[in-house]
């Protein structure tokens, strides 16, 4: 294959060393008949790795170069290869509307990082959800990502209500072309569904645009925080129900606490609606 040179404006860092790609496919559990959506294949080294699996690989590549030097590559010497030069955030809403995505597929990837947070957003709150996602991400993001009370974020919530989400190995920036200036780790979010919602019988719009506002001003106890929407008597009187301290911030809930507390407002009819909360997002999530 060509040597392309890395395009800074893209986030290229290309993946170099072969046990991060078998890292990543033992914890995909690949077996015959899967789909896997790869994200940035770039030069190829874990898009070569996938078709010796036999599954069904759908490489999405924004550089429209590689993409085509991939393509002769791999395509004509195995059909169950399919590299597209495309966007992954125009291409993933067409390819939900015309199935090309079938229930269960499997995400593995090397991905840009600047989508990290977007990306993870698309692929868990949207159908059809893959079943299985292995990405190599910034380390900090990723620590972030499998936090717990006390110290939870709203991107470690949005993750835990639709899977389980696992560091499987760090991984060093010498194994990257340029290498980043940052660590990065291998993600694995297992077990991907929206059965946490079913469950607990609530949707996901009242509770993202809860937790949305309370993030917003997380260094903030839940009365101050909140307070920008609700008053301060009808906050004290929610934590009250659900036996919360009045202090207690953000960070500190786990999820369900969040379900008690959507809820309790919900049934004092007090829930807003996502749109009046869109923009207030400080974890870009």
């Amino acid at each position: 294959m060509m040597i392309f040179p890395p395009k800074k404006s893209l986030g290229q860092n290309f993946l170099t060393c072969p046990w991060v790609g078998e890292a990543m496919l033992q914890s995909a559990e690949l077996n015959l008949g899967d789909t896997v959506l790869e994200i940035g294949p770039g030069r190829g080294a874990l898009t070569h790795a996938l078709a010796a699996t036999g599954a069904h690989i759908i490489a999405i590549e924004k550089d429209e170069a590689l993409a085509a030097t991939l393509a002769e590559e791999l395509e004509g010497k195995n059909a169950c290869v399919k590299i597209i030069a495309d966007d992954i955030l125009t291409w993933f809403p067409r390819a939900q509307k015309n199935g090309t995505l079938p229930a269960g597929y499997k995400v593995v990837a090397a991905i840009p990082y600047y989508l990290t947070a977007r990306l993870i957003r698309v692929l868990l709150q949207r159908e059809p959800r893959p079943e299985r996602i292995i990405i190599t991400i910034p380390h900090a993001v990723a620590k972030r990502i499998v936090a717990i009370p006390p110290h939870m974020n709203l991107l470690a919530l949005a993750v835990q209500v639709y899977g389980v989400p696992r560091i499987i190995k760090t991984v060093p920036a010498t194994c990257f072309d340029p290498p980043p200036k940052i660590e990065s780790a291998i993600l694995e979010i297992s077990g991907i569904s929206d059965d946490f919602f079913q469950k607990e019988r609530i949707t996901q719009e009242d509770f993202f645009a809860l937790v949305r506002i309370a993030f917003s001003q997380k260094r903030k106890t839940l009365v101050n925080s909140l307070g920008t929407m609700y008053t301060k008597k009808l906050i004290e009187q929610a934590l009250d129900t659900r036996n919360l301290p009045r202090n207690t911030r953000p960070q500190e809930l786990s999820r369900e606490c969040w379900v008690c507390l959507v809820r309790t407002l919900a049934s004092m009819s007090v829930i807003p609606s996502p749109d009046s909360v869109g923009a207030r997002n400080p974890d870009n999530y």
